[in-house]
């Protein structure tokens, strides 16, 4: 059994809290592709477990790799982000599951294989969606402002379409 230092885990790779202490973002553990690790995988996922993340949601398309959350003891969940139309509801079902998660004061981890514009759209949509900011620019702003990354067409395509799905307030 591993002792120190090396007991905790390491750090994911882009890890960024969106809400501190609530929800956070990351690269996928063990990153993807040609730069994926296993040992890397393994010891990004036992420093999400240490740090007592209740939940990993995974928006990849594919279940690579979630069962090694199972192998670690970490609770997961798995809503593969749609690249049809079916945008909208997708959105409104996962915000709505997000937003309850949050107001059980859970502490969730977010991530896709990357770092991409949809996911960063993803964010600041739910931003706008529960009207913590309201204003599409602004939310945008913010999370560009989180992440050090800026937010192309792909990503303010799924803003707008968080603001149609948004309920009327």
């Amino acid at each position: 059994m591993a002792k120190g230092k090396w007991a905790q885990g390491i750090q994911p790779r882009y890890f960024d809290w969106i809400i501190k202490d609530s929800l956070a973002i990351c690269e996928r553990p063990g990153g993807f592709g040609e730069n994926h690790r296993k040992v890397r995988r393994q010891e990004e996922i036992i420093w999400v477990r240490e740090q007592d993340f209740d939940r990993v949601i995974s928006l990849s398309s594919a279940p690579h790799n979630l069962h090694n959350y199972d192998e670690m003891g970490v609770r997961w969940r798995h809503w593969p982000f749609p690249v049809t139309d079916e945008i909208s509801r997708y959105l409104t079902d996962s915000y709505n599951e997000l937003a309850r998660m949050l107001a059980e004061n859970r502490k969730l981890l977010l991530h896709q294989d990357e770092i991409s514009e949809r996911l960063l759209g993803f964010l600041a949509g739910y931003l706008v969606y529960t009207a913590m900011v309201p204003e599409p620019p602004r939310a945008i702003t913010i999370i560009e402002g989180i992440t050090g990354r800026q937010l192309g067409a792909d990503g303010r395509y799924v803003v707008g379409e968080a603001l149609k799905a948004a309920p009327d307030r």
